[in-house]
This record gives C-alpha cells, sequence and structure tokens, in this order.
C-alpha cells in the first residue's frame, strides 16, 4: 500500500483544505496519509496518521517556499520526492499550482517516470559544527547555511580555510554559504550572484563585510570549507533559516556537499530564467 505524505503551512486556513482534500483522494485509492504530530493536530481529518516523513513514498507540500524547506528536512536526507503546491505567490520551488493538484498526483500514481512525470534532483549543504576537537551536531540544508553575529551592533571574525588551505580572514556581519537553489534567497538579498539550480556548486557570499574584498565566489561542489570563529563574540548558525547552534570563539563549521540529495516532482519542464522571468517582471525586449 503506498504512503503519501502532507507537509502543510499551518496557519493557512486554504492550505489545511488542501490537505484534507488530498488525504481525502489518497484515502479513495487505498493510500495511506502520513503528517508530523504538528500537522495531524491542525488537519484534523480522519483520512490522515502521525508517522515519520521519510518513510512515504511521496511527500506533498502544501504551502509556499518555507513549507518545502520544512519538508525536505523532514525527510532527514532519505530521498522521498517531494511535490510542492504553491499557494499564492510564485515560489521558486513548488512544482504546480493548488488547481493542478489531483491531476498531477493522479499522472503521479498512474503514470511513468520520464513520461507522465520526472524527478529533479537538487544538491544539498552538509553542516558538521566543533567546539574543543568534538563534534557538536551535523545538519542538511537545501537553500543556505548562514553564520552571523550574534549580538546586534558588531561585527564578527571568521577565518575561511577552502580544502585545508588558509583563504582569509572575514570581518563581517556573516558568510552564507549556499546551494545554486539558494542563490535566490539570502545570498541574492546580500548581492550574490544568481545560480542555475542544475548546478553542484558551492556559493560563498559575505553579509556586509567590513573589508575591500566583498565578492561572492562560486566554489566546485567538492571543495570544503572551513569556518572558525575568531576573536571574542559569539555567532549563530542557521540553516535554511532556522537557528541551529550558537558557537563561540574557537568553535569551527565544515561545509561541504552531501551526498543526499532533495528530490522534487516534476510534470512539465520548467525553465529556472522563465520562473526569473515571471518573479522579477521582467520585459521580453
Amino acid at each position: 500500500m503506498s504512503r503519501i505524505g502532507i507537509a502543510v503551512h499551518r496557519f493557512r486556513p486554504d492550505a489545511l483544505d488542501v490537505a484534507r482534500e488530498v488525504a481525502a483522494w489518497a484515502s479513495t485509492h487505498q493510500m495511506v496519509t502520513i503528517v508530523d504530530e504538528a500537522d495531524n493536530a491542525v488537519i484534523n481529518s480522519p483520512h490522515v496518521q502521525p508517522g515519520r516523513l521519510a518513510d512515504v513514498d511521496l511527500l506533498v507540500s502544501i504551502g509556499g517556499d518555507g513549507t518545502m524547506l520544512r519538508a525536505i528536512r523532514s525527510l532527514e536526507g532519505a530521498t522521498v520526492p517531494v511535490l510542492g503546491v504553491n499557494l499564492g505567490l510564485l515560489g521558486y520551488l513548488a512544482a504546480v499550482e493548488q488547481e493542478q493538484l489531483l491531476p498531477c498526483l493522479e499522472a503521479w500514481r498512474t503514470g511513468v517516470e520520464g513520461t507522465q512525470f520526472f524527478y529533479d534532483d537538487r544538491m544539498l549543504l552538509e553542516v558538521a559544527m566543533w567546539s574543543n576537537n568534538a563534534r557538536l551536531a551535523n545538519h542538511l540544508a537545501l537553500n543556505e547555511v548562514v553564520i552571523e553575529k550574534k549580538d546586534a551592533g558588531h561585527t564578527v571574525r571568521l577565518a575561511v580555510d577552502i580544502d585545508k588551505v588558509p583563504f582569509t580572514t572575514y570581518a563581517a556581519d556573516g558568510l552564507i554559504l549556499s546551494t545554486p537553489t539558494g542563490s535566490t534567497a539570502y545570498s541574492m538579498s546580500a548581492r550574490g550572484p544568481i545560480l542555475s539550480p542544475r548546478l553542484r556548486a558551492m556559493l560563498l557570499t559575505p553579509v556586509s563585510p567590513h573589508m575591500l574584498f566583498d565578492r561572492s565566489m562560486v566554489l566546485d561542489a567538492p571543495e570544503v570549507v572551513r569556518i572558525e570563529v575568531l576573536g571574542h563574540r559569539h555567532v549563530n548558525v542557521a540553516t535554511d533559516g532556522d537557528l541551529v547552534h550558537t558557537l563561540k570563539p574557537g568553535d569551527v563549521v565544515e561545509v561541504r556537499a552531501a551526498s543526499e540529495v532533495a528530490r522534487f516532482v516534476r510534470f512539465e519542464e520548467q525553465r529556472f530564467h522563465q520562473i526569473l522571468k515571471t518573479k522579477f517582471g521582467l520585459s521580453d525586449r
């Protein structure tokens, strides 16, 4: 029996209605619908049950890009196809609009991969943190990892090595290491370049640097970036917008391309530059 997972924007009534519709559709096709405990409390449907989303065959994300990031995070690195349903403003990650959802689910249920639907794999970042040579935590990120000042009004000093070779020490509000998928997120607001999500590369972008070298760098995916916190100020580490740790001077963050990928379900070719064109209201000529 197939298992459908749902991740939903919990504070949008329309998203909750769509979640119930998906669960009812799944039930008519003898599929089990799995949600996490928090979503189960707000969806309030007899057709869903709490469980582990990493064990489902398809995860439906209903909301916006933030919901998609939470859906990917809930998979804990498992390669589960994720179908993003966009509600409201145009998102970069969602594949279908609300009115297309049930026909697309039917195409996934009865169709053939490569004909009725196809998979789009995206690079993830693996983030490891160390203190006194002891590993603190490991995380995966689809968009970016941000190492940023904890206290307002002060810069931090971050020493960067690339593949074990010293590069430079940044005096800045922080550093962003992003995937090509994340190049249109926080990195773009810090004036970083936009990369095609088809690339495998890592983007290093300083945030408000207090130094002459203020450029972003595009690194090869196999390169490993090591960042040591210098000086006397603490920094916060966030992955995909979620604060995961606060580091003290002497602590280290290592970022590399993960062996895991995020897998999106697509039903038609979506050209990235056309999404950008729509998002920014660009003219043809």
